[in-house]
Order: C-alpha cells, then sequence, then structure tokens
C-alpha cells in the first residue's frame, strides 16, 4: 500500500473510531470517560500518522459530536474546542509526535504541556470570550456551561496523555513504526 493510501487509511479509521467512541461514551454522561479517550485517539493519531492526521482528526472530531448531538450546543464553542485540539496535535508533534524520538520522557513532557496548553486554549476561548461576550449567557447557564471547559479539560487530557503511553509502543509495533526507548 502506498503511503497516501496508508495514510487516509489509518486516519480515516482513527476517525471512525473516535466518533464511535464519543457516541458510546456520551451516553454515560461522565466527560472524563469520552474526553480522556478522545484526547488518547488524537495523541495516537498524531505520534503513529503525523501532524496531517492528529490535525485533521482534532478538528474535525468536534465537527461530528456537534452534527450528531453528542457534543457542545454551541457552534462557537464547536470552534474553540477544534483549535485546543489543534494546540494539543502541535505540542505532541513537537515533543513527542511521528519521526520523533518517542520515550517515557518525551510523552511525559508532551501530556504536560500539551494538557496545559490545551486547557489554557479552552478556558481562555470559551470561559472568557465565547460564554460572557459572543453567547451572553446568564450566570447559573455560564457557570454550568464553563465548568465543563475549565479543569475537566485538563484532567482529560492528562489521562489521554497518559494512556497513550500504554498505547503508542503497541501501535507503533504493529505498525512496524518506531517503538519506545
Amino acid at each position: 500500500m502506498d503511503r497516501k493510501a496508508l495514510w487516509i487509511t489509518q486516519t480515516g479509521v482513527l476517525l471512525a473510531l473516535l466518533i464511535v467512541v464519543q457516541a458510546v461514551t456520551s451516553g454515560l454522561g461522565n466527560t472524563l470517560v469520552t474526553g480522556s479517550l478522545v484526547n488518547l485517539i488524537l495523541i495516537v493519531a498524531v505520534t503513529t500518522g503525523g501532524l496531517a492526521s492528529g490535525l485533521t482528526i482534532a478538528l474535525l472530531s468536534p465537527i461530528f459530536a456537534f452534527m450528531f448531538g453528542i457534543g457542545p450546543a454551541f457552534p462557537q464553542i464547536v470552534f474553540c474546542i477544534a483549535i485546543g485540539n489543534a494546540a494539543l496535535m502541535i505540542i505532541w508533534h513537537l515533543l513527542a509526535g511521528f519521526n520523533k524520538r518517542q520515550n517515557i520522557v518525551n510523552f511525559v513532557m508532551a501530556t504536560i504541556v500539551g494538557a496545559v496548553i490545551k486547557f489554557g486554549v479552552l478556558y481562555l476561548s470559551v470561559v472568557q470570550f465565547v460564554i460572557p461576550i459572543l453567547l451572553k449567557m446568564p450566570a447559573p447557564k455560564a457557570a454550568m456551561v464553563s465548568g465543563a471547559f475549565s479543569f475537566p479539560q485538563l484532567i482529560t487530557a492528562l489521562i489521554g496523555g497518559g494512556l497513550s503511553i500504554l498505547v503508542v509502543p503497541v501501535l507503533s509495533k504493529a505498525l512496524n513504526r518506531q517503538r519506545m526507548s
């Protein structure tokens, strides 16, 4: 299989897996489970398929979640999630991505830095800008929506990164790619 066909196949499979995970776990009502698994899939994409694969899935994921009614109800927030996901992918690509030395130190650094950056992007864009300025939500509703885009985002990105330490080496080996050293 040529490289482009492999990239399309791998990215498509990971995107489909992400949509299924979102659909199945959203019914649990636990954003910790859904968010952690989504972040894991995003990290798998960027570490096994490269930045283009990670960004493709990162940007499409919140759009599909919105279209299927399993994501946020506001398109303005969908855009913010896409940007937060993209920031996570860029950090992972720079610190531990495909064709980089993938070891536990780089994965831990990417997990921590990526989680903090994604949290910062979502907090600033959603909690400090979209909710009060664009959506002008009343205080009780604003507090509820803001809660989902503050520390839970940090926690789910940390968990997703932690899980990637277990999953990526196995997948990389199965795909005959680099191994953790």
